[in-house]
């Protein structure tokens, strides 16, 4: 296949998923990823560098906008449920799947830990665009859902750490990049975003000003041989006040956002889709249940009581979006195969099951568990239509 259609055809996917979604009312990251599917093992479409490295920063600018949608008053508010539900959201599927991989299974003991990783994850951008998309960002229970998605895939970056990862001096230069400029960042991007010669302007300088923020992150993780998501979340996080302080810091975020979903992070969901190898999956189809199960099945266990107790009538819609997984599984599976921990198969699985988590528990959560109110899910017993 000629090298140049590659682009055209992408493009045609990126705009097919969108029709897509608005047709069947379903998050267009899920279609996205299933159209990378169908491209990948059925039209013959290899990633090109270029789309590899666009993908990489769409996952990027998902977690910075993730994290800069998060209520930071609320979070403290909320501090002790979002680490209960975030905590047993990493933990109980973590071990879960460690057990069954590692007794049951008999992987080894890296590709068992490998295993509990990838699945213990919530993706923040899963999360995110379908919150953003059915407009639950605003609410108090969409801002509690990010919150716990944030303490679950802090557990899963930490658990890869501390179990894998051999810190090097690269490795610091990384964390110490990442700490000064996320404090200029929250110390003196006013001047940007205030500054009279830079606002409303056509060119969009505050917009290129936080990709060069997010590229500087993704360069310095590449050396030390980490990875930018949590960076880019905290930057998010911490310059969540900026863009919620005038219109014109909220007009900055909409444009980001608009850039983002037009063109950036489709790449990000669709090859996301195309890491998937359905031969391979099919070949061990069964241990691809399991895993699906028990990663649900722990979600469950680690999520809905607890929810139950902290968002009365949105415990399942809640356990249902904390059960997606993408970013932070994938992430976790590359790593796994890169060092020769897990195999192909056991790579095709692992990432098979962290995309099917993202579409199957996501469809049922908006097609049949969509919550009425944010009164509703708080229990004040108010009800409101939308």
């Amino acid at each position: 296949m000629h090298a140049d259609i590659i682009p055209l055809i992408a493009g045609a996917l990126v705009f097919l998923a969108s029709v897509i979604s608005l047709r069947l009312g379903l998050s267009v990251a899920i279609v996205e990823i299933l159209l990378g599917v169908l491209a990948g093992n059925y039209m013959g479409i290899q990633p090109e560098p270029w789309m590899s490295y666009l993908a990489g920063f769409g996952g990027i600018l998902l977690t910075f906008l993730a994290g800069a949608e998060v209520d930071v008053q609320l979070m403290r508010e909320k501090f002790k449920e979002s680490m209960l539900i975030g905590g047993a959201s990493f933990l109980v599927p973590f071990l879960g799947a460690f057990a069954y991989t590692y007794y049951i299974c008999g992987w080894t003991l890296n590709a068992a830990l490998i295993a509990g990783a990838a699945l213990s994850t919530t993706s923040l951008a899963v999360v995110y665009s379908v919150l953003v998309e059915t407009g639950l960002t605003r609410t108090r229970l969409g801002k509690i859902i990010m919150a716990s998605t944030f303490v679950t895939d802090m557990g899963t970056a930490l658990a890869l750490s501390v179990l894998f990862l051999t810190p090097s001096l690269y490795t610091a230069v990384f964390v110490v990049v990442s700490v000064v400029v996320i404090w200029l960042a929250v110390s003196f991007s006013h001047h940007v975003f205030h500054n009279p010669h830079l606002k409303n302007k056509v060119i969009e300088p505050e917009i290129k000003y936080l990709f060069l923020l997010l590229l500087v992150f993704m360069y310095f993780a590449s050396l030390g041989g980490s990875h930018a998501v949590l960076p880019a979340f905290l930057l998010g996080l911490m310059m969540s006040g900026h863009f919620s302080e005038s219109s014109e810091t909220r007009v900055v975020r909409n444009r980001l956002r608009t850039v983002a979903y037009a063109l950036i992070t489709p790449f990000f969901f669709i090859l996301g889709g195309m890491n998937v190898s359905v031969p391979l999956v099919l070949s061990a189809l069964g241990l691809f249940v399991a895993l699906f199960a028990i990663k649900q099945v722990a979600k469950f266990i680690g999520v809905y009581f607890l929810a139950k107790k902290y968002l009365p009538k949105g415990e399942m819609y809640t356990t249902l979006l904390m059960s997606t997984g993408l970013t932070f599984g994938t992430i976790s599976s590359v790593f796994g195969y890169q060092m020769g921990y897990i195999d192909q198969t056991q790579f095709s699985v692992l990432v098979g099951v962290v995309i099917a988590s993202a579409v199957i528990p996501t469809v049922i959560a908006q097609k049949w568990f969509m919550p009425v109110s944010d009164e509703d899910l708080l229990g004040n017993g108010h009800k409101h239509a939308h």
